[in-house]
């Protein structure tokens, strides 16, 4: 309930009418069922404009330190991340893969839309990374369809560092759905889990018209080299990294 008060009375009028948002594809998103919405990352504001134009309640996977800060500001994140339908992941843990493709399945049975961002974290400087693979594992072994979803121009409606909201327009585009069921069977195939995240990232690309970089983007952010940690491509993706 609290959802649809948000995006039709409480923030979505202003995001609407401040940074009027432009809409393709919308017609993409199917009426009903379960599908995979793999967006391209650019800034915090990416999870907010997507659900603003879709039909359909879009559930995200956020990263755990939205839900556990402490004091007053920590309270209000958590309220509004679980009011808004977000799902806390832990991403430090040894198990925090398998976890957030558990959450994201059990999302998907029940028939819904789940957000993904399979670059994992944001750009560091608006170029599109490479994606990794824990996509392309949920989309085999759930058989849904997957939705490239462009944003274009958050990054100037919220940079990275401290918290600002400027006056940039917006583009959502959404783009066909993809099906993966002539795979089917091959799930945990890292070859074919490759091939999937790559056909996506290619679609998000052709969407988005960034420029394709062939590295991981959090080792950007971290200094260490984008074939140091085995398991990266492993590691599912979160609304907010």
């Amino acid at each position: 309930m609290f959802y649809w008060l948000l995006k039709f009375v409480l923030v979505g009028p202003f995001i609407t009418f401040y940074n009027r948002p432009t809409v393709e594809g919308a017609e993409n998103i199917p009426s009903d069922g379960p599908a995979i919405l793999a967006g391209n990352h650019l800034s915090f504001a990416d999870w907010l404009f997507a659900p603003l134009t879709s039909k359909r309640r879009i559930n995200y996977l956020a990263k755990a330190e939205y839900f556990n800060t402490p004091g007053l500001k920590g309270a209000f994140q958590k309220w509004f991340f679980t009011t808004t339908g977000q799902y806390p992941i832990d991403r430090t843990g040894a198990d925090s893969a398998e976890d957030a493709l558990n959450a994201a399945r059990k999302l998907l049975d029940e028939g819904r839309l789940v957000g993904l961002y399979p670059e994992g974290t944001r750009s560091p400087d608006g170029r599109l990374y490479k994606g990794k693979t824990g996509l392309a594992r949920l989309a085999l072994e759930t058989g849904v369809p997957v939705i490239p979803v462009a944003v274009i121009g958050t990054d100037k409606v919220s940079p990275p560092g401290p918290f600002r909201w400027k006056r940039q327009k917006v583009t959502i585009r959404y783009g066909k759905a993809i099906d993966f069921s002539r795979y089917e069977g091959m799930g945990g195939n890292r070859f074919v889990e490759r091939a999937v995240t790559d056909e996506v990232m290619y679609d998000l690309m052709q969407l988005t018209g960034q420029e394709y970089v062939d590295v991981y983007a959090h080792s950007l952010k971290k200094g260490v080299p984008s074939d140091s940690r085995p398991d990266a491509a492993r590691i599912p993706d979160t609304a907010a990294g």
